[in-house]
């Protein structure tokens, strides 16, 4: 019974065993084997090349973002000539929200015509509230305080430990304002501080129209300064004009090397670099940067509102962690996050006065999700955007404005796994075939070669 259920065994063997002495190896056999091996071993490499690649599929789905209706809008942009004492950031979009002179997210420095900084953070000072003026009704009386031009600027700031200057021009309406209150603070602190005799202080003006080289070389940092955010009426005036000179000697007008360390040290005023970043809502909308203030007019057709984006991006910052992640997925992702970093937009001029500068940037929402695992998990959600810039003439004042529009779709990158068994399905496919197909080679190969043989040989059969 062993021996009748060990031959039914045998007769169900697949692989029946020909005896080695009725085999008979050949060369073509050899050279048929050596090809088939190198076939298999090149289309494993191929097919084991093929599993460890990352696949993934795109497709383009309504936004379905889980950030909420608000999105972070982060920038560094630097205005070589636009003076941070008046540099504002502004919001508004088509829902009609403003907010104004952004200052709580918002930073500014003060830099030189080359970007370089010139100090620490700038902080203004109190502008917020409502400046005070004195009333006056018809003419002022006559003119107290010094006039002052390109020649004798450098005279006087010499010696005079304390020169308060009013740059004005005749035709702003806040100058003019100014003026009957100037004038009689500098004739009050004439009287108690004869220039003459005490040589402490002595108030000027400056006519911004006609000494305008001059007007500028203050601006952007050339004398020592410090700029006045004050009510501006008499009083006022002459108490922090008090408050100035109450720690300096009387001079009798006698000045030497010495006393020019007497004045007090401020920041220089040029460029300005704005940066932080504002919360925006995801519709179609406006970031702003302008000069802005509540007592000074411009000059519009002599500013200029060239500025450097050193950065602009939308959403939160990611982890570099998770952007290498990403970029094995997809190698070209983050490309146009920040696609204005490093671009200079520069008035040279040749469009004309008033000129703003605009930005038109179309953003889209990116999301990479990966499959690995037991469920799906987001590696990372980013905003790009395109960008298209011009410059253009202005009805109002000059602005560098950043238009925004959010798509109302997305863009969905899909990690797609391989399965394990697949590729070991792929693996047996391959080895099977080709020793199937070797041996179908090998044997039209070898009776055609009997053929020919018996041929030769002149057999009939």
């Amino acid at each position: 019974m062993p021996g009748l259920s060990s031959s039914r065994l045998k007769s169900m063997d697949f692989y029946r065993k020909i005896p080695r002495d009725l085999t008979e190896a050949s060369l073509s056999g050899a050279g048929l084997s050596i090809v088939a091996a190198l076939a298999m071993v090149f289309l494993f490499g191929m097919e084991l090349s093929n599993y460890l690649a990352v696949n993934t599929s795109t497709s383009v789905i309504v936004d379905n973002s889980s950030d909420g209706e608000f999105l972070r809008i982060e920038f560094n942009i630097s205005f070589p000539a636009l003076s941070c004492e008046f540099a504002a950031v502004d919001v508004s979009d088509v829902l009609g929200t403003n907010r104004l002179n952004i200052t709580k997210t918002v930073r500014k420095f003060s830099i030189d015509h080359d970007l370089r900084p010139t100090g620490a953070e700038f902080h203004s000072g109190s502008t917020m509230h409502l400046i005070k003026h004195d009333e006056y009704v018809g003419e002022h009386e006559g003119e107290s305080s010094v006039t002052l031009n390109a020649r004798n600027f450098d005279v006087f700031s010499k010696q005079f430990p304390i020169l308060v200057v009013n740059f004005y021009a005749p035709w702003c309406y806040w100058s003019n304002r100014l003026k009957p209150s100037w004038e009689k603070a500098a004739k009050t602190m004439a009287e108690r501080y004869d220039p003459e005799t005490d040589g402490r202080i002595i108030l000027a003006k400056v006519d911004c129209t006609e000494e305008g080289e001059l007007c500028r070389r203050d601006e952007h940092g050339h004398h020592e300064h410090e700029s006045y955010y004050g009510d501006r009426d008499t009083d006022t005036l002459v108490q922090t004009m008090e408050t100035l000179v109450a720690p300096i000697p009387a001079l009798h007008h006698k000045l030497d090397n010495s006393t020019q360390s007497i004045k007090r040290p401020a920041p220089s005023t040029g460029g300005c670099r704005v940066e932080g970043y504002v919360r925006v809502k995801k519709v179609p909308g406006n970031l702003i940067i302008s000069a802005r203030s509540g007592s000074h007019s411009f000059d519009t057709s002599l500013m200029n509102m060239s500025h450097v984006v050193s950065h602009l991006s939308f959403g939160l910052k990611f982890a570099p962690k998770a952007l290498v992640d990403a970029k094995r997925l997809m190698p070209y992702i983050g490309r146009s996050h920040d696609r204005l970093n490093g671009r200079a937009f520069v008035n040279q001029r040749d469009v004309g006065a008033n000129v703003t500068i605009e930005h038109y940037l179309q953003v889209v929402k990116t999301e990479v999700v990966s499959r690995r695992g037991s469920r799906d998990h987001t590696i990372i959600e980013e905003y790009e955007y395109t960008a298209h810039s011009s410059l253009a003439e202005s009805v109002d004042i000059p602005v560098a404005k950043f238009h925004f529009e959010l798509s109302p779709m997305q863009v969905l990158i899909t990690e797609l796994p391989k399965s394990f068994s697949h590729f070991i399905t792929n693996v047996c496919a391959i080895i099977g075939g080709i020793f199937t197909v070797a041996g179908i080679l090998d044997s039209l190969l070898h009776n055609t070669i009997r053929l020919v043989k018996k041929v030769e040989l002149g057999k009939n059969f």
